[in-house]
């Protein structure tokens, strides 16, 4: 079969011939994929450098891909991660790691979606325990999965949702999507800082969800530092570290703010809420974006041409996804 393999010590994948796989395990089912999505964790754990790696398979080719689309052997039409890559014509994927798919929803949008309800519904709800009435901040929501954020957040009953980022285009399409404030990182500190001030004065922030960690997760937890006197409580979310992987925080941060900090990513969910996204948190979505009530972009290309596009700059807020005949 045809697939999309990143070779040891190559940046790019090719499109080449691989064996078919095979089911070994009595809860696996092979899949044949129409619709595979490209994302930045899967061209970090191809490569080794995410933190998800596996360092034993370094020395091994890698088809690129870890979710998607794809048809079972009973005709259903279904969205499934797999262990040993979706970017091919076939896949092996475990069968409590699928999710029917709403038949008027388009393969591409199936195939790219899941990922960014797990970076965001999976942070609102299970990691913040976000309740409707709240206020949420994405930090970072001009990206695709951020744009996904801000429109769950309101599903979920968001009082206010607070929107930063850089591109001034992207933030004001975000007030169409949902967002109620939207603040640029791209000015000074002091000014960023400012504005969060003073909406968090005016309506306390309950909920940040983070995807750029770095300099600007500095200056909103510096932001929000006390002055010796009661806080809100506030749960901050840190799901990406487009920004910087690292931050300095100051001790006096956390004595002086009723804080919760913690992360959303693999490993950090409990093995129920993992249940909880594919039986009932992928599945709303589902419907929510077949209904039109939650909406993405998408760039589609043929697996073919997977070489030329891998490494190609994607318009900010859209998800690359390859597609099988």
């Amino acid at each position: 079969m045809k697939a999309a393999v990143l070779y040891p010590n190559e940046s790019t994948p090719r499109y080449a011939e691989v064996p078919n796989p095979v089911v070994a395990r009595h809860d696996d089912l092979l899949i044949t994929v129409k619709a595979a999505a490209i994302k930045n964790i899967d061209r970090s754990r191809a490569s080794g450098i995410h933190y998800s790696s596996d360092s034993n398979t370094a020395d091994l080719l890698t088809i690129v891909g870890s979710d998607g689309v794809g048809l079972l052997a009973d005709g259903r039409r279904v969205y499934a991660i797999s262990e040993n890559g979706m970017g091919a014509e076939e896949a092996v994927v475990r069968n409590d790691f699928t999710v029917p798919i709403p038949d008027s929803l388009d393969n591409a949008t199936a195939a790219a979606l899941p990922n960014a309800v797990m970076g965001s519904a999976m942070g609102l709800r299970v990691r913040a325990g976000m309740q409707p009435g709240e206020t949420v901040l994405i930090n970072g929501a001009t990206g695709f999965t951020g744009r996904v954020a801000v429109q769950i957040a309101k599903h979920y009953g968001a009082k206010k949702v607070i929107a930063t980022g850089r591109n001034p285009e992207s933030l004001q399409a975000l007030l169409a999507m949902g967002a109620d404030e939207v603040i640029s990182v791209d000015q000074t500190d002091n000014d960023f800082m400012g504005q969060l001030r003073a909406l968090h004065t005016s309506t306390p922030i309950d909920v940040i969800v983070d995807y750029l960690w770095g300099h600007s997760a500095e200056l909103l937890l510096t932001a929000l530092k006390g002055r010796g006197a009661f806080t809100h409580p506030i749960r901050f979310v840190s799901v990406g570290s487009m920004a910087g992987d690292t931050i300095q925080l100051s001790a006096a941060i956390l004595r002086s703010v009723d804080l919760q900090l913690s992360g959303s990513g693999l490993g950090s969910w409990p093995r129920q809420d993992v249940g909880r996204l594919f039986q009932e948190i992928l599945p709303e979505m589902f419907q929510l974006a077949a209904a039109g009530q939650l909406t993405i972009q998408t760039v589609t290309v043929p697996l073919a041409d997977i070489e030329s596009i891998y490494t190609a700059a994607i318009p900010s807020g859209k998800r690359l996804v390859v597609t099988m005949n």
